[in-house]
């Protein structure tokens, strides 16, 4: 049984202006999330600044969105690491405190081969009892999960059931597909590619535009998986300049200045990520106005 179907979100970590997480603003954008249906949080990913979050902080965060959550919607986990034994500690823990699921990205930087790719995921599942879904985003990491490796994992591990693709290449998409023979739980790591991914088989999308537009991204996902294929396709149109805007500087800058001005105050950045330029600003506050979201900032 999947984790979950339709739209998760990629969830930001809010902080305070001394850059301390700031939990009672995450209690805030949670119970926001599960009231306009999202359909699973997922958190300390990429979105989540999971990389600038020291250890205790990281499973703090986690173990704050358990406990608000409170089992409404599933709570998945990010546990990569570009060591495998931290991503083993980092993966226990958060079994311990509740996650639901783990979201684990390849080895960053280290570059595995296909073969330590295997041993890596293989390792990890080994020693926790939850599901694992396997995070392919090249882009930022350097390290690319080959078709025939995921099916590998899916097949010889039972609990690897799927994988969040941010590849953002549908041939791709479908040799995976084609190679696991559908037997994977298919997620867009891509917001401009919603549609596409599930018209290959995915089930829904781990998403970065579900900060800022909730519950038009859970109805998109679950008006196709309803068979309402071309109102899901009107709305992912609709969605691509701002979708565009969200990704003009690197995840999370443009993610968390959106949210900042719709009067969320989820704080700033920590370094090595800088403020949005200005001009990116403008071209996503344009962006979100069109879209029809009301700023506050």
């Amino acid at each position: 049984m999947a984790i979950f179907k339709g739209a998760g979100v990629a969830l930001v970590t809010p902080m305070k202006e001394n850059l301390e997480v700031d939990f009672d603003r995450l209690a805030e954008i949670l119970e926001d999330q599960i009231a306009n249906e999202t359909d699973s949080i997922i958190i300390t990913g990429t979105t989540g600044e999971a990389s600038t979050l020291t250890e205790e902080e990281h499973l703090e965060v986690i173990k704050a969105a358990v406990s608000i959550v409170n089992k409404r919607i599933p709570v998945i986990a990010g546990t990569g690491s570009n060591c495998t034994q931290t991503a083993i500690k980092l993966s226990r823990q958060a079994q311990e405190v509740g996650a639901d699921g783990l979201l684990v990205v390849t080895p960053y930087y280290n570059k595995a081969t296909q073969n330590g790719l295997i041993s890596h995921y293989t390792q990890i599942a080994k020693n926790v009892d939850i599901p694992i879904l396997l995070y392919n985003v090249p882009g930022r990491t350097g390290c690319r999960i080959a078709p025939e490796t995921a099916a590998a994992l899916v097949r010889d591990v039972d609990l690897i059931v799927g994988m969040k693709d941010a590849v953002g290449d549908i041939s791709y998409t479908l040799k995976l597909v084609e190679q696991t023979q559908g037997d994977i739980d298919l997620y867009s790591g891509e917001d401009g590619q919603v549609i596409p991914l599930l018209a290959c088989g995915g089930i829904g999308v781990i998403s970065v535009l579900s900060n800022v537009a909730p519950k038009f991204t859970h109805d998109m996902v679950m008006k196709y998986l309803n068979g309402e294929q071309e109102e899901a396709l009107r709305m992912q149109l609709k969605a691509i300049p701002l979708v565009e805007a969200l990704f003009c500087e690197v995840n999370p800058i443009p993610v968390k200045a959106g949210m900042n001005l719709m009067g969320w105050n989820v704080g700033p950045l920590r370094a090595p990520l800088s403020e949005m330029e200005g001009h990116n600003l403008e071209r996503l506050k344009k962006a979100m106005r069109e879209f029809g979201i009301t700023l506050k900032g």
